[in-house]
């Protein structure tokens, strides 16, 4: 049987599948992209499917934290694109 990869999302700390979360990427030249295939290279971080995980990531700096570097906000608005289009 094959086993279910989970992660925890960064917003509510809950554990969830890892397919169901949304994965943000930051790769070894300093530039942080979201990950819609789950297999892109760098550090990953996942955040829920909701806007208010997003908005309570933007609100505590958790993003900023993790990566240890300044999000430009054109981030957070991709972010919040991709969780209103699904």
């Amino acid at each position: 049987m094959k086993r279910i990869v989970q992660r925890m999302c960064m917003g509510c700390n809950n554990k969830k599948d890892k397919k169901d979360l949304i994965r943000i990427v930051l790769n070894k030249s300093g530039e942080i992209t979201i990950d819609k295939t789950g297999k892109l290279e760098g550090r990953g971080a996942y955040i829920c499917d909701s806007i208010e995980c997003l908005e309570k990531v933007i609100k505590t700096k958790r993003l900023e934290r993790v990566f240890n570097t300044k999000i430009e906000e054109q981030i957070y608005n991709k972010l919040r694109g991709v969780i209103i289009d699904k």
